[in-house]
């Protein structure tokens, strides 16, 4: 190239090319190597489920007493006593860039906030199971959107360029996408849309094309990482044109809730949370049961804002009784409003439980991790970890489990995705390796 000569490239101009805007994140080589996939799958079909709850939990009153399946169950997990035998408390999990309010930016992926992203363990599961289902995975919140850049981030799960995928938290939203059927007026529209899509695809790609031409081989470089997004966005538009021409499921809502209404916790008078925990929970139970997706995460109580409402019969808000000072009002108001999320966990284990599915049952063949950015007092150690389900994938639960100080929340991920078929070959993450301990 001749420096002389040299004219920076617009990127705004390349992004505006042909006059049309394709709003795409700007790339970096971050095709990682820690993960392939295996070709075979025998056995039950696996799902997984990863699950945040935002500013911690009261840690003095979470583990169990004593380790092993014995032991005796804390105020915070009494709720979970009829299905001690299909989760683990793993004692001992921590971030590294955990800690304070930034913690759900590493939760999925051990990448600090304000660093370069990678691809969450939701999406290298979905990368082989989104293959056979109508949505390659799901992202559901207690707030819409992504919440990127702010502290209360909205969702844990993050594509192979490191891009947060936003997250829904309507259940009726999320029931229609699942479930309802489109009208022929709707298909027309949809219709549409793809044309149009495509069409933005193909003008923005030929302008990018054009420009390949005049510029350096690291501009090339960057070009073809462009390249492989929009390709990303390709695969993406013709799976919905694909599966739009199939019928959605039709589930038995016998025993179900109300679907017919919008309920978000945003701005909604009325709102019970009660009832909005339960449409969410059976949305991941229905999902799964329909095979709709089998990689699914939710951010059940997001950093800083909310996490108490009305009907709990508390004063503060869930942060600042996290700020406890050892103000024995805020530490039972705390544990108070921790048994509450759990006794919402354990209708949800009973949902999955009482689902049929092959030789087993739903919860058999659904691994389901939930933990927190932080522990007590804002700190990165001692989190809330729990591993339930999967006991029909190999999953050997301990009901609770000492791990080494300070192992990293990672190998709790790093087990749940080589039981849906990941492959682990140079280290995943910050993790250990697989907890063996839980392995059958």
């Amino acid at each position: 190239m001749n420096i002389s000569t040299y004219r920076p490239l617009n990127r705004r101009r390349f992004l505006r090319g042909s006059g049309t805007m394709l709003a795409l994140p700007w790339l970096e080589a971050m095709t990682p190597v820690f993960a392939r996939t295996t070709k075979d799958q025998s056995g039950p079909t696996p799902r997984m489920g990863m699950f945040y709850f935002g500013t911690g939990m009261n840690m003095r009153q979470f583990y169990p007493e004593g380790f092993g399946k014995e032991a005796r169950m804390s105020r915070i997990l009494e709720p979970l006593e009829k299905h001690r035998d299909r989760f683990t408390v793993l004692s001992n999990t921590w971030i590294e860039h955990g800690g304070g309010h930034d913690g759900a930016y590493p939760f999925a992926t051990a990448i600090a906030k304000g660093e370069k992203q990678q691809i969450s363990p939701d999406q290298l599961a979905a990368e082989i199971h989104g293959k056979e289902t109508r949505f390659p995975s799901l992202q559901f919140s207690v707030k819409r959107g992504t919440g990127f850049g702010s502290q209360a981030l909205a969702t844990i799960s993050w594509n192979r360029q490191g891009v947060p995928l936003a997250a829904e938290n309507d259940p009726k939203t999320i029931f229609d996408r699942l479930f309802r059927p489109t009208n022929a007026e709707q298909k027309a529209r949809q219709s549409d849309e793809f044309r149009q899509r495509s069409s933005v695809l193909d003008a923005v790609l030929s302008d990018a094309k054009t420009m390949k031409k005049a510029l350096s081989q690291t501009d090339r470089d960057q070009l073809e990482q462009y390249f492989n997004s929009v390709r990303e966005v390709e695969k993406g538009l013709e799976r919905e044109i694909n599966w739009s021409e199939k019928a959605k499921p039709k589930p038995d809502l016998a025993d179900y809730g109300n679907y017919q209404e919008a309920m978000s916790p945003e701005g909604n008078g009325k709102f019970i949370y009660e009832d909005y925990a339960k449409l969410m929970y059976d949305l991941i139970a229905l999902a799964f049961q329909t095979d709709s997706t089998r990689a699914i995460t939710y951010v059940v109580r997001t950093e800083l804002a909310g996490g108490v409402y009305p009907e709990f019969g508390v004063s503060k808000g869930y942060h600042s009784l996290s700020h406890h000072g050892n103000d024995p009002k805020n530490l039972e108001d705390l544990a108070f409003v921790d048994t509450i999320y759990m006794k919402h966990w354990a209708y949800f284990l009973d949902r999955l439980q009482s689902i049929q599915d092959g030789a087993g049952t739903l919860l058999d063949h659904t691994m389901l991790g939930f933990s927190s950015g932080m522990g007590i007092g804002h700190s990165k150690t001692n989190l809330p970890t729990v591993l339930s389900g999967g006991g029909g994938l190999g999953i050997n639960h301990q009901t609770h489990l000492q791990l080494r100080e300070n192992t990293p929340l990672s190998s709790m991920w790093q087990t749940m995705i080589e039981k849906m078929g990941v492959e682990v070959s140079e280290g995943f993450q910050d993790s250990r390796g697989p907890i063996s301990e839980i392995l059958s």
